[in-house]
């Protein structure tokens, strides 16, 4: 499957998650230690800006929602579902064949074409759809797919510091892909989110 349809398929269950966040859960412990619900959206949405600044050629010096600041939650606006919508929207109309040839410098990883940052952020935002949705507790099934795309992703380009990802722990026996995959991102989804 194109690389760029499972990107939108992606972008789809995280904002299917995001959907379903009641307003009064908004300010409620995310999956990610020290992120709010909020904090999460917030970091995704600027993930958007990002991409669309990288597409364009823009400067976009807003740090506010990268990875490990401290409260993301800025970048959501009152609105977190429209201002989600809205950032999506614009990055995607910028994501052209030639766009996506460019080189990009990601930290901790080097100068790589837009096209492998895309790969990049649906590892992102499968994590954070799982992030939003665990700790809400929703029954988050992830598009096995994505979580294949993911897995490969992480396996090759792992980030493990503050801010990124946490130390890889091991799934329980029997485990399926997805909380295989979990795991080695950091995440003990067959753990309860601490309240």
């Amino acid at each position: 499957m194109d690389t760029i349809e499972l990107y939108r398929r992606a972008q789809d269950g995280f904002d299917a998650v995001l959907a379903d966040v009641r307003p009064d859960q908004w300010d409620a412990p995310s999956a990610c230690a020290e992120w709010t619900v909020r904090d999460v959206a917030g970091h995704v949405i600027w993930g958007q800006h990002q991409m669309r600044s990288w597409a364009t050629g823009e400067d976009y010096t807003e740090r506010a929602g990268a990875p490990g600041a401290p409260r993301p939650a800025v970048m959501s606006g009152e609105d977190p579902v429209t201002t989600w919508r809205a950032a999506r929207e614009a990055s995607v109309a910028t994501m052209t064949e030639e766009t996506l040839a460019r080189l990009t410098s990601i930290a901790g990883i080097g100068d790589v074409p837009l096209a492998a940052v895309v790969t990049l952020l649906i590892t992102d935002h499968v994590a954070h759809t799982w992030d939003i949705g665990h700790a809400l507790g929703m029954d988050v099934r992830l598009d096995p797919a994505l979580v294949a795309v993911a897995f490969d992703w992480a396996r090759a380009n792992m980030v493990r510091r503050p801010g990124f990802f946490g130390p890889e722990l091991a799934p329980p026996a029997g485990a399926d892909e997805q909380t295989r995959m979990l795991a080695f991102l950091g995440r003990a989804a067959w753990q309860p989110v601490p309240a």
